[in-house]
């Protein structure tokens, strides 16, 4: 497989097998168990990238002061969550939970050079937007995407991808917590681990070809791309900016509202865009998360309401049409 994976670099190959991809995903042969379709792996060629190191949560200490909350460890990443408790969202008449697409986020990753990334995902009000938007530039956080991740949802909320690398992040840390606190984001409080309602777990990590995890009523199965993915000369870490989410909010009798988003290099869009409708999901969103990542990333959200198992077997059409891999478990 290896060896397969670095004859596909070829020109000659790359052009065949994105007529592959895009016969695979068009093909009326849908009806049953779909077919593999093995995209294209590459990362950065010819450069010398610098590669994310391991930390402790102690060396974190300071940010976490700084933003005003506790993050975790995982893996190379200090992960922070701001759930937006404080938003009654409905889509579609249903009312989301925070753990389906309200979950603002943030992740600082340590470098062998010893500068710091951050990347995060912040989920603010229409009235918030642009106030919030001021503070980050005011303190040089680049904002990278603004955004829906929901249709026809009410109140009016959007989601906004920032970036920040330097040699302070307790500064970027400061930054951040100044921009929240022109939000209504609410203080940290424990997320429970609860159980999916009524789900039947087993069948959707058989449909999907990975174990989910359920938190705050929510079963998400996640997936991260196989190549090295280079944000500038950066290595990213797998799981930083760079996965698939699957996030399942049971609604009763083994029904459910699914939302997410795929992540897709530019060939793999359309093949992907026609595998969901095919398969019933509704398209919200195409657009990047990064500005200078290789290779150039993007992201479709969708949004789906019905037999939670069927709906996951139809998003597995469009995940085997992408190179990703199961997401690794947090301690390795």
């Amino acid at each position: 497989m290896d060896d397969e994976r670095e004859q596909d670099t070829s020109p000659r190959l790359t052009a065949s097998r994105r007529g592959v991809l895009a016969a695979v995903a068009l093909a009326p042969a849908f009806t049953s168990v779909p077919a593999r379709a093995h995209a294209l792996s590459f990362g950065p060629k010819g450069r010398d990238l610098v590669e994310p190191v391991m930390t402790k949560p102690a060396d974190w200490a300071d940010v976490g002061k700084a933003l005003g909350r506790p993050g975790d460890m995982r893996r190379f990443m200090y992960h922070t969550a701001f759930p937006r408790r404080d938003l009654t969202v409905f889509s579609q008449g249903i009312l989301i939970k925070p753990a389906l697409a309200l979950g603002t986020h943030v992740s600082f990753v340590r470098y062998a050079d010893h500068s710091a990334l951050m990347i995060g995902d912040f989920v603010v009000t229409e009235r918030e937007l642009q106030h919030f938007c001021d503070v980050l530039q005011g303190r040089g956080i680049m904002l990278t995407a603004i955004h829906k991740h929901l249709l026809a949802h009410s109140p009016d909320v959007w989601w906004v991808h920032l970036h920040a690398h330097g040699h302070d992040p307790v500064a970027v840390a400061r930054g951040l917590r100044a921009a929240l606190d022109c939000t209504s984001t609410p203080p940290a409080e424990p997320i429970p681990l609860s159980p999916s309602g009524d789900l039947d777990t087993a069948s959707i990590d058989a449909a999907m070809g990975v174990k989910g995890a359920a938190s705050d009523e929510i079963y998400t199965c996640t997936y991260v791309r196989r190549e090295t993915i280079a944000d500038g000369n950066l290595a990213l870490p797998p799981g930083l900016g760079a996965t698939t989410s699957v996030n399942f909010q049971p609604l009763g009798g083994g029904t459910a509202a699914v939302s997410g988003d795929l992540v897709m290099i530019a060939n793999e869009v359309q093949p992907v865009l026609v595998a969901l409708r095919r398969g019933g999901v509704e398209l919200v969103e195409v657009h990047h998360h990064h500005l200078n990542d290789e290779p150039h990333l993007f992201f479709v959200h969708y949004w789906a309401v019905g037999d939670a198992v069927r709906l996951a077997a139809a998003i597995r059409r469009a995940v085997d049409v992408t190179n990703v891999v199961p997401m690794p478990a947090a301690g390795l």
